[in-house]
């Protein structure tokens, strides 16, 4: 059948991860430019995301979370994925093929200018990006550092990550291993935010 107009066609799949409480929605399209993404954990830090708005008007969710092309939401213990996740994957198609965008094009998060890095602090960095965020991101959350002081990598979980049951097991037995390999200086990996 030829499209009438000149919109995207979405196309929405699930992909499950480890946190049995959020659920990943992959469009075939990307929805934010590479590197960015919004995570948000309720309805008024929403302000600058009419979709995650939306959202959040539905009892049972509490967070939603932009990257690339998805977007995965968290909800309540009490309600089971079978019973609303075509709901939900029908309102996001038919907010992305109305045309309009995740989050408002003049939105930016604040960002606090920093120090430069150390050589150490570098390296860390290099780890969690070439070795870490592709394995978070592919389950459908996002890892940031946050500090490093005496041994010590504090790193914020986002998406999916924030509150999963397993984000203990694989912050220690996967990242915190990794890091202590890579980066002998590192002892010890915390998650602010876990």
């Amino acid at each position: 059948m030829e499209n009438q107009t000149d919109s995207i066609q979405y196309n929405i799949y699930f992909e499950s991860n480890p946190n049995p409480n959020s659920l990943k929605f992959v469009a075939n399209t990307m929805l934010l430019p590479a590197g960015e993404y919004y995570d948000f954990q309720d309805i008024e830090s929403a302000s600058n995301s009419e979709l995650a708005q939306e959202l959040f008007t539905y009892p049972f969710v509490n967070g939603v979370f932009f990257m690339s092309n998805f977007v995965t939401l968290s909800k309540d213990a009490d309600t089971e994925w079978e019973e609303v996740k075509d709901g939900l994957k029908q309102h996001i198609k038919g907010y992305l093929e109305s045309g309009k965008s995740v989050v408002k094009e003049h939105f930016k998060p604040e960002v606090v200018q920093a120090e430069p890095d150390s050589d150490v602090v570098t390296t860390i960095k290099d780890v969690l990006d070439e070795y870490i965020k592709p394995a978070v991101e592919s389950d459908g959350g996002a890892i940031a550092f946050d500090s490093f002081e005496a041994g010590t990598v504090r790193v914020i979980l986002q998406g999916s990550c924030s509150g999963c049951p397993s984000s203990t097991l694989t912050l220690k037995a996967g990242i915190e291993n990794l890091l202590k390999r890579m980066v002998p200086e590192v002892e010890n990996v915390e998650a602010v935010n876990g």
